[in-house]
């Protein structure tokens, strides 16, 4: 988020990141704005490109029974460019990320059931380049909102 929002845009966004369909009115009530206020402002981020979109959080049924993990990886670090395309073609993997500390890489993982999981995290660390995987299964999901 660009670092030139004012209060009321930051407070504005934050609340949208909270529940994107709220009513016009309701922000309005909840910023302690006019109604045009706040129509006036989402139409200024959106031609800034701060908002570029609203979305829509559908239930997956399918989510609660998948087994969820994330997966540290130490990689040799000249190799990372090959690791990352390597773990990007695993279907299982939804997203990597780049971390600081011990470890190189976070992925995010989702399978079927824990042999499944287990059988990609042996794939993982079979990748050249690898040096060392450190995962954990995730239970439950305590707070869950959209980026």
């Amino acid at each position: 988020m660009p670092d030139t929002l004012d209060p009321l845009d930051a407070q504005l966004v934050a609340a949208l990141k909270v529940n994107a369909r709220l009513p016009v009115a309701r922000l309005a009530r909840t910023l302690g704005c006019a109604r045009s206020t706040v129509q006036l402002r989402l139409k200024a981020l959106e031609a800034r490109g701060v908002l570029t979109g609203y979305t829509v959080s559908l239930a997956r049924p399918d989510a609660g029974r998948r087994i969820h993990a994330i997966v540290l990886v130490a990689i040799e670090s000249k190799r990372e460019d090959e690791v990352v395309k390597a773990l990007a073609r695993r279907h299982e993997i939804d997203r990597i990320y780049s971390v600081s500390g011990r470890y190189d890489l976070c992925a995010m993982l989702s399978t079927e059931s824990t042999q499944e999981l287990d059988a990609v995290i042996d794939r993982m660390r079979a990748v050249k380049g690898v040096n060392e995987t450190f995962s954990t299964i995730l239970l439950s999901a305590k707070l869950e909102r959209p980026a």
